[in-house]
């Protein structure tokens, strides 16, 4: 059976398929064929050993609006059920998303010739239906080739396209000085360059809609007004030092935090009602939800990997002073391990002395070739030890934590005992 649906593609960037609309045939061979005297229904009834004769179609042509699409089959109620878009801007190859994947589409040539032959209803190839009808009797038996296909689109499923969300995000992030101006609705529409909605980036960005939701939770986004931001660092930093010099206060268990209160308390500070919720979102946990009373608590990693960030911003610092400096800023209560720190800084010897600075995962870009290329330009050999954590979170799809490393990366090690050091390929 040829099956065929369309699907309405918005400036896409390659070449061939430029903001018009995709015809994809989809043949299904495992299905029984239907019957017909003639087109794709006599083909698809041919016995073993049987032939047909083949003809031009009066319509035949390049027809470079019908593009064969191989799919795998676990793919195919997406397709059916229209549950796919294609995503990218004029000057990015397209992608195909599904509700939670990203595929990459290439064209594949073909070396032996494909004939694409329409069903006997013929009705949107010819100019009305009694011209079909007289067709359909004059070449009984006979199957008519509309187009040779030169080849065919293929799927790979690859990583999203992730960096650019970062980049857009960070064009206008929002501040306390926002806050003061907030009542004044002009100066808040005047000052919509470098916002996206989520329509914005579901157009910008190339990933589905599961992966970029996922990406906006692990960049600390937040919906203010319609619009996906993130919030400058110092404003987080301020709520945050806000809430613990509450907790103490009102003597509020970190492990233990009622969301009614906080956000409550906060308010009366003068910070907004979504900020404060959003401060319990960024470092905290919710433990507990019991007849309408949510009880949140301050997850220790990240607020201790939040002022060991504070502390590296103005850059490097002697280990010993930089440990004593951050045990004094840790909220009473919390203990601080220097493991929390891993995949946030790196540290080095310079004489007798350790030096520390900041080198977070999180600024590192998601593409391996271009991740493995700042890493070594930071250290031109790493210790797995250190070199894993910058490494483990990188995923793409078909190839392995020892893939990564056979493409990206040389491996030597002195003596079997020894660790191994890992260097550019």
């Amino acid at each position: 059976m040829l099956l065929s649906l369309e699907l309405r593609i918005y400036s896409v960037g390659f070449p061939t398929i430029l903001i018009l609309i995709l015809r994809i045939i989809i043949v299904r061979e495992m299905e029984q064929p239907q019957s017909g005297n003639g087109g794709a229904e006599a083909v698809l009834n041919l016995e073993p050993s049987s032939s047909i004769s083949i003809a031009y179609h009066s319509l035949f042509g390049p027809h470079d609006d019908l593009i064969l699409l191989e799919l795998d089959e676990k793919l195919l109620p997406d397709i059916l059920q229209q549950r796919i878009t294609l995503r990218g801007q004029p000057d990015e190859d397209a992608v195909l998303c599904t509700g939670s994947k990203t595929y990459s589409i290439k064209f594949v040539g073909n070396s032996n010739s494909v004939f694409l032959i329409p069903s006997s209803d013929q009705t949107e190839f010819c100019e009305n239906s009694l011209d079909c009808k007289r067709k359909d009797d004059d070449q009984q038996g006979v199957a008519s080739v509309i187009k040779v296909a030169p080849g065919n689109m293929e799927l790979v499923e690859v990583a999203p396209r992730l960096d650019k969300l970062k980049l857009l995000l960070s064009e206008n992030p929002y501040t306390f000085q926002e806050d003061l101006e907030m009542e004044d609705l002009e100066v808040v529409e005047k000052g919509n360059t470098g916002l996206y909605k989520w329509d914005d980036l579901v157009e910008k960005v190339q990933a589905s809609d599961e992966e970029l939701r996922s990406e906006l939770q692990a960049l600390s986004a937040v919906e203010i007004g319609g619009y996906w931001r993130i919030v400058d660092v110092k404003y987080m930093d301020t709520i945050l030092r806000m809430l613990l010099h509450n907790s103490v206060i009102n003597d509020w268990s970190l492990d233990a935090l009622n969301e009614d209160e906080v956000v409550s308390m906060l308010e009366s500070d003068g910070y907004p009602h979504k900020l404060a919720h959003h401060c319990l979102h960024v470092y905290g946990n919710k433990v507990d939800e019991n007849l309408g009373r949510q009880v949140w608590k301050l997850d220790e990693r990240r607020v201790c990997v939040h002022f060991a960030r504070e502390i590296l911003k103005e850059g490097k610092r002697k280990m010993e002073s930089f440990m004593k400096e951050w045990m004094q800023k840790i909220p009473e209560g919390m203990q601080a391990s220097f493991d929390m720190l891993e995949g946030e800084v790196l540290t080095e010897r310079l004489g007798v002395e350790t030096w520390i600075h900041a080198f977070s995962v999180s600024s590192l870009p998601s593409s391996p070739a271009e991740r493995f290329s700042i890493l070594f330009r930071e250290r031109p050999k790493w210790a797995w030890k250190d070199l894993q954590p910058y490494i483990r979170d990188l995923s793409v799809p078909g190839l392995s934590s020892e893939g990564l490393l056979l493409k990206y990366t040389r491996r030597t090690q002195p003596t079997q005992d020894a660790e191994p050091v890992f260097s550019a390929r």
